[in-house]
């Protein structure tokens, strides 16, 4: 069960590194392969904590800080459709800020 825990959490990481890399024109699909890894992370530690018998305080930290990840990135994406409109990143430029 360990090893089909730890093939899983990895294929999950490497599916969303992928989707990461290769679809880059939205920032929505950006934000949510981030999250999507940020998951599979921390499905990782989980497995590995339990496997040696740790305490669980780590993850929740963990879980904090993803979350505040995944407020400033909806917050970023909300602020760049209201001021341009769509959330391609060919639209965006560093000289209308």
């Amino acid at each position: 069960m360990f090893i089909f825990s730890i093939f899983t959490s990895l294929l999950i990481y490497f599916s969303g590194i992928n989707i990461f890399s290769s679809k880059r024109k939205h920032l929505l699909m950006v934000l949510l392969s981030l999250e999507y890894i940020v998951l599979s992370l921390f499905l990782l530690i989980i497995v590995f904590l339990i496997d040696f018998g740790y305490d669980y305080f780590f993850p929740v930290i963990f879980l904090v800080f993803s979350v505040c990840e995944g407020a400033m990135g909806l917050s970023i994406l909300v602020s760049m459709i209201r001021s341009h409109g769509n959330d391609f990143f060919s639209s965006f430029s560093l000289s209308l800020c």
